[in-house]
């Protein structure tokens, strides 16, 4: 999968779950106040990333994550084991 096929099945599952608007997901926003996520929506994103993308995500995994651009780019290294 490429890194635009994968921006784009992010961007069209979040707004979907989280009810957003996905002109609303640049990759300069930040991510969990542009989705307004809270603990338990970070826990959801999480299932939803392994089951879509056959991954494996650990709560550490996120500490560098801040903007949907460092979202797309770590998904894109687990995904295609860059």
């Amino acid at each position: 999968m490429n890194k635009e096929e994968i921006i784009s099945k992010i961007n069209s599952v979040l707004a979907e779950e989280f009810e957003k608007d996905e002109s609303e997901m640049v990759p300069e926003a930040d991510l969990l106040e542009t989705l307004e996520l809270d603990s338990l929506d970070i826990v959801d994103m999480v299932v939803f990333i392994e089951q879509t993308f056959g991954v494996v995500v650990k709560g550490a995994d996120f500490k560098g994550i801040k903007t949907f651009q460092d979202f797309y780019d770590f998904l894109d290294r687990r995904v295609n084991n860059l």
